[in-house]
């Protein structure tokens, strides 16, 4: 069967296609059927059946005679640390934690906040809690202790399992006394805290409070998996809210185990025992789907790295991670291989190493424009596909189904809806527009399974926040367009396209013309308020190292670029360069922040920042234009 034929068949048989698909997952009882929709416009997948996440990602393996199989490498250059974990090991490993938990009173739909560095630890974590059917919710590690009190009143949970430290290039991050104070300002108490004590930094612990990692789990009998029913979150993941107030997005178990399972051969073309390597943070969803549970549910190897794209020691980390554990299949951000190019734009570091294991290379977390594709594919050979998806859905919205079809590549577009998603493109009305016309990207309900049911304990924010603005559809938040060929171009958040003098125009498509200046390693384009036109487009630049053009010749160029390509509609007249862009720690750039900046409006200092120094510099930058002003 093409891929066009089983995605058509994923939307008109739902029930039927996912009911196959069901049947990759061992279940300690097989749901009765599929969808439920009783409850539309909130559905759910499975419910009826019985399963565990824990079995389906590490004990089924061992019993079906692949305990010596690897797991997990754990790389870590900025400890200099390497090692590997059986699928034997990493049972053994679960299960006595488990067993501690339970010891003290963890049970099946209790929540465990994590909070924990790039470390295998904290997959043990992570699968412990699926294990006894307790909902974890991670929190990234080193989040400010205001934010972590906020998830910890949200989530209100029993235990809370962090680490005593996380490592950064040069420097230690003290993690215990950012718990200590979270756990101070919460309402809420959690019972207990186990803490990992690495051997970079020992945390004092509070008598009473807190249990050391190994010490609470000696002598304690390892736990079995218990059984969910089939809408039993899985975990609690919080993403960032308009409010300020963080979103805790649900994931169900069992269409979680379903669709991440089809994903792993059919998206990324990976076969059980082959090496995966998602080169991401266990505090995001790329994490939770690509770094733990998919590839572990498919029998995979997993790579937890504990290092950056660049520094650590050098712009050639991802080569000597790929060459060293044989990684078949990468994915990783467009900024990572922004920061590579920037720093060895002619691929230098790339010929130091036998990269003949790579077939393909994904990239995901924001647009990819198609200089960093082209530049990519020009160093590694290997066919670099960009797919898009959200933390709400926890998998691939619109991907290139390798392992099914390969499809042709189009550069802008992450290629086709996946099985289950309905994707189109709809006018403020909620009226389809024509293909090349830009519009809201709706996905039509219901959601494939895995994909988020609801909010924690927030259900009116769920529906207002995705539902009631087109009804029957999920509002993803960008906007694109598709082609004749159901390509998806995602163009911008919808908040980024800008209406100047009346024509509504992409921040995305600027940036893609932008980004082809070769000089230009990452470039932002924000819309900012301006008296005549409503509002007024204004670029930053950030140059490749090394170049010897002087920054006012390379804006003057840019600015053409766009008149040239985009036309005068654009009215792009503005831009500046700057050292660097501020980003989230998953490196999504903040753009709406920099708006706030430009407009001389009020804002809050995003908890996911990566370093808020840099706004400093961005609102210097800005005054130098006449904007920002106090």
């Amino acid at each position: 069967m093409g891929y066009a034929d089983l995605h058509q068949r994923s939307v008109t048989d739902p029930n039927g296609f996912w009911m196959e698909q069901a049947q990759a997952i061992d279940w300690m009882r097989p749901p009765s059927k599929a969808l439920f929709d009783e409850a539309a416009p909130l559905y759910e997948w499975f419910s009826d059946g019985m399963v565990n996440t824990c079995w389906n990602a590490v004990d089924r393996h061992v019993k079906a005679g692949r305990g010596d199989q690897t797991a997990i490498i754990y790389d870590s250059p900025i400890t200099d640390t390497k090692r590997k974990i059986t699928y034997a090991e990493l049972q053994g490993r679960v299960a006595r934690l488990a067993g501690a938990l339970r010891a003290k009173g963890v049970a099946k739909g209790d929540r465990v906040i994590i909070y924990m560095p790039m470390i295998p630890e904290a997959l043990d974590a992570m699968l412990a809690c699926a294990r006894l059917g307790a909902v974890h919710s991670v929190v990234f590690g080193g989040f400010a202790a205001h934010e972590l009190a906020v998830r910890i009143d949200d989530a209100t949970p029993k235990a809370i399992i962090a680490a005593s430290c996380g490592m950064e290039p040069g420097r230690v991050v003290h993690y215990k006394p950012l718990l200590d104070s979270a756990i101070e300002q919460a309402q809420h108490k959690p019972e207990f805290c186990v803490i990992f004590q690495r051997e970079q930094e020992s945390a004092a612990l509070i008598p009473g409070r807190d249990l050391d990692w190994n010490a609470c789990q000696d002598g304690v009998e390892p736990a079995d998996c218990v059984p969910v029913e089939g809408n039993h979150p899985a975990y609690i993941l919080y993403t960032s809210g308009t409010t300020g107030q963080p979103k805790g997005v649900i994931r169900p178990t069992a269409g979680h185990l379903v669709a991440l399972q089809w994903t792993m051969k059919n998206i990324y073309d990976v076969n059980p025992g082959e090496v995966f390597w998602a080169a991401s943070d266990v505090g995001w969803v790329v994490g939770h789907s690509y770094i733990c549970y998919a590839p572990l549910i498919a029998g995979n190897t997993t790579i937890v790295f504990e290092g950056k794209p660049v520094g650590t020691p050098d712009a050639g980390t991802f080569w000597r991670v790929i060459s060293e554990h044989k990684v078949k299949s990468f994915f990783t951000a467009p900024t990572a291989f922004r920061a590579v190019k920037r720093e060895d734009p002619k691929g230098e570091f790339v010929t130091k190493y036998d990269l003949s294991c790579l077939k393909t290379v994904y990239l995901a977390g924001e647009r990819a424009d198609s200089d960093t594709i082209v530049w990519a594919q020009d160093q590694l050979k290997v066919p670099v596909i960009d797919h898009w998806w959200q933390t709400e859905t926890g998998w691939a919205i619109a991907a290139n189904p390798m392992g099914v079809e390969p499809l042709s590549v189009k550069l802008g577009s992450p290629a086709v809806g996946m099985p289950g998603y309905n994707i189109q493109v709809l006018d403020e009305g909620g009226h389809p527009v024509s293909p090349g016309t830009l519009g809201a990207i709706a996905l039509k309900l219901p959601l494939p399974p895995g994909t988020l049911p609801n909010l924690w304990n927030a259900e009116a924010r769920f529906r207002n926040s995705y539902l009631e603005q087109f009804p029957g559809y999920y509002a993803t938040g960008d906007a694109g367009y598709m082609d004749d060929d159901g390509y998806v171009y995602i163009m911008a958040r919808t908040d980024d396209v800008i209406n100047v003098a009346g024509h509504r125009l992409s921040t995305g498509a600027m940036e893609e013309v932008l980004a082809s200046h070769p000089d230009v390693a990452e470039c932002a384009v924000i819309g900012v308020a301006d008296d005549l036109k409503g509002q007024m487009p204004l670029g930053f630049l950030c140059l490749n190292k090394g170049t010897e053009r002087a920054p006012e010749d390379v804006v003057k160029e840019c600015v053409k670029l766009v008149r040239d390509q985009i036309g005068p509609v654009a009215a792009f007249k503005l831009a500046v360069v700057v050292d660097r862009l501020p980003k989230t720690r998953s490196g999504k750039i903040l753009r709406g922040t920099m708006v706030n900046i430009a407009d001389s409006q009020p804002f809050k200092m995003p908890a996911t920042i990566d370093d808020p120094a840099i706004l400093d510099e961005i609102r210097d930058a800005l005054r130098g234009l006449g904007y920002a002003r106090d």
